[in-house]
C-alpha cells in the first residue's frame, strides 16, 4: 500500500513544549536544530499521536523508508510532505545501510530475536537517525539562508555518527567532544580520522558526563548561542528521537504475524535516548508489553526503575567499562520520560531537576506518581564485565553470531527477565569490531573488520585535547573559522 494513502489521519497540528513549560506552541524546524528549551528543559510535543487498529494494519507490510515517512510525518508539519518523503527516501537507501530492509530481524530462536542497527556508515544504531538529521538540517538551513555550529558529545557512537552524517554539508560545522581516551580504539579512529574541514575533535580530560556538561553549559549561554549559531545532534535533538521510533514499529512487524500480538524490546541504555522512543512507540499504540532497560556497571537508570531514586554519579564515581558508549552516569533524556511519569507538570519537572543541580538527584519512591510506574512497562536489571564476556561467548557458542559488548549487555539483562510467550527483540547496539579488545578475551580471537575499515585505526588522526572548561571550548568555537 502506498505511505502516502495512509497519511489521512496525520495530527492536521503538530506542536512542542517544554518539559520545564516556559515554551509554548513551537512548530518542529523551531526545535530541530537546537539541543535545550530556551527555558532548559527538553523539547516534547503536546501530545502523542495515536495509531488505531486499521493504521497499524496499514503500516504492517510496508518498506522501511514508506513506515518511516508514515510514522515521522505525524511529528512534522512545517515541511511540505514532499520534500519530507524525499528526504526520508534519501536517508534510508539499502546502498547506505546494506540490507534492503534498512533494520533486518534476525531470529535467534522462535521467540527470541536481534534487530540488526549496526549496517550503516558508522557501523552502529546512531546512524539510523543521523542519517535523517543530516537531510533535515542541510534542508531547513539552506532554506532559511542560514549556518549552523553543530555542538556534540560522545561516550562513543554519537559522534562518529553525526560527523559521517555531516561532514561536507553546506553550512554546517561540527565540534564534537568526547572523553580523552575512555573510547575504544576503533572509535577514536572513525572520528579522529576524518580530515573534512567541516569537521572538528575536541577530546576532553575526563569523562562523558564532563563533555556533556560543557555542551549544556555552552548551550545555556543565549548570548553566545545565539552569536555563534549552535546547535545540537546529541540524543536531546527531537528529531533524533523520533527517527529512531521507526524501528520499534519495523521489529515488531517483523517479529508477530498480526497486531494483537505483545512483544518485549530489550535496550541497552546508558542517555536514556534510544529507550525513549520505544516508549514514544508504545504510547502511540504499538503493543509492547516491556521495554527492558540494561545498564552497565554505570547502573544510574537501573537503581530508578527499582528503586524510584534518581541519584546521578560524580566524574569519580563513573565507572570506565567495556560496553563504553553506556559509561554514563547523568541520563540527558530522562527527563522527558518524568514529564510523562509526573502527568506533564513542568512545576514538578522543574522542581525535580534544581534537586539534580542542588543535591544531586531525587526520590519519588513515596510519591503517588510512582505507584503509576508500571502502567510504563519499563523493567530493568545490570550487566557487568563478566556478563558481557559471558554473553558474548554463549550467543556465539549456540547461535553463531557475534555480538558487541553493549547488546551482550541488553541480551544478558533481557534473558534474565524474559517472560514465557512473550517475544523478545533484543536491539543491537553496534558491530563488535568497534570492541576488538572485549571481543579477543571473550572469544579468543579478533571480530571481524567489515569491508572498507580495514587499517582504520593506522590513519592520520587530528583531534585537539583540552581540559573540561567551558571557556575554553567557546574560545575554540569562536576562533575555528
Amino acid at each position: 500500500m502506498n505511505s502516502l494513502n495512509i497519511k489521512s489521519n496525520v495530527l492536521s497540528s503538530t506542536r512542542y513544549v517544554s518539559t520545564r513549560g516556559r515554551m509554548n506552541g513551537a512548530k518542529f524546524c523551531e526545535v530541530l536544530l537546537g539541543g535545550l528549551a530556551p527555558d532548559g528543559g527538553l523539547v516534547v510535543p503536546q501530545s502523542y499521536p495515536k495509531l488505531s487498529v486499521a493504521e497499524l494494519s496499514e503500516l504492517r507490510h510496508l518498506p522501511y523508508a514508506d513506515l518511516a515517512d508514515s510514522i515521522i510525518s505525524r511529528f512534522i508539519d512545517d515541511i511540505s510532505q514532499s520534500d519530507l518523503s524525499k528526504m526520508i527516501r534519501q536517508a534510508y537507501r539499502s546502498e547506505t545501510f546494506g540490507h534492503p530492509d534498512i533494520t533486518p530481524l534476525l531470529t535467534l530462536e522462535p521467540g527470541l530475536h536481534l534487530l540488526r542497527l549496526s549496517n550503516g556508515p558508522t557501523l552502529a544504531f546512531k546512524d539510523i537517525a543521523m542519517q535523517l538529521l543530516g537531510e533535515l538540517f542541510e534542508y531547513v538551513l539552506e532554506r532559511e539562508g542560514r549556518s549552523l555550529n553543530i555542538l556534540g558529545a560522545t561516550s562513543g557512537d554519537t559522534g562518529s555518527a553525526a560527523e559521517y552524517a555531516m561532514k561536507g554539508r553546506k553550512g554546517i560545522r561540527v565540534f564534537m567532544l568526547s572523553p580523552h581516551g575512555k573510547m575504544s580504539p576503533f572509535q577514536r579512529a572513525q572520528m579522529y580520522s576524518l580530515q573534512e574541514p567541516n569537521i572538528f575533535n575536541i577530546a576532553i580530560r575526563g569523562v562523558f558526563d564532563d563533555c556533556q556538561d560543557i555542551v549544556k553549559a555552552v548551550s545555556g549561554d543565549a548570548v553566545f548561542k545565539s552569536v555563534n549559531s549552535i546547535g545540537a545532534v546529541n540524543s536531546i535533538n527531537w528529531a533524533r528521537v523520533i527517527a529512531q521510533v521507526v524501528y520499534y514499529f519495523k521489529g515488531y512487524f517483523a517479529a508477530t504475524s498480526k497486531n494483537d500480538e505483545e512483544v518485549s524490546f530489550a535496550v541497552p541504555s546508558g542517555n536514556f535516548g534510544n529507550i525513549f522512543a520505544g516508549h514514544i512507540a508504545r504510547m502511540m499504540g504499538l503493543p509492547i508489553r516491556r521495554l527492558i532497560l540494561a545498564s552497565n556497571e554505570n547502573d544510574v537508570l537501573d537503581e530508578f526503575f527499582r528503586t524510584g531514586r534518581y541519584r546521578v554519579r560524580s566524574s569519580r564515581e563513573t565507572a570506565q567499562t567495556s560496553s563504553p558508549s553506556m559509561d554514563i552516569s547523568k541520563a540527558s533524556n530522562f527527563e522527558r520520560f518524568i514529564f510523562d511519569l509526573v502527568q506533564r507538570d513542568p512545576v514538578m519537572v522543574s522542581r525535580l531537576w534544581r534537586e539534580v543541580e542542588d543535591s544531586g538527584g531525587f526520590n519519588l519512591s513515596d510519591t503517588p506518581y510512582w505507584k503509576n510506574i508500571s502502567k510504563y512497562g519499563i523493567v530493568s536489571g545490570s550487566s557487568h564485565h563478566l556478563d558481557r564476556i559471558a554473553t558474548i561467548r554463549r550467543i556465539h557458542k549456540v547461535y553463531g553470531v557475534t555480538v558487541d559488548p553493549h547488546t551482550a549487555d541488553g541480551l544478558n539483562v533481557a534473558l534474565k527477565l524474559q517472560e514465557e510467550g512473550v517475544p523478545l527483540i533484543c536491539l543491537e547496539t553496534a558491530q563488535p569490531a568497534k570492541f576488538s579488545e572485549t571481543i579477543r578475551e571473550a572469544l579468543g580471537h579478533d571480530p571481524k573488520v567489515p569491508h572498507g575499515y580495514e587499517g582504520l585505526e593506522s590513519r592520520l588522526q587530528r583531534v585537539a585535547i583540552m581540559d573540561p572548561d567551558v571557556e575554553a571550548v567557546k574560545a575554540y568555537i569562536s576562533n575555528s573559522r
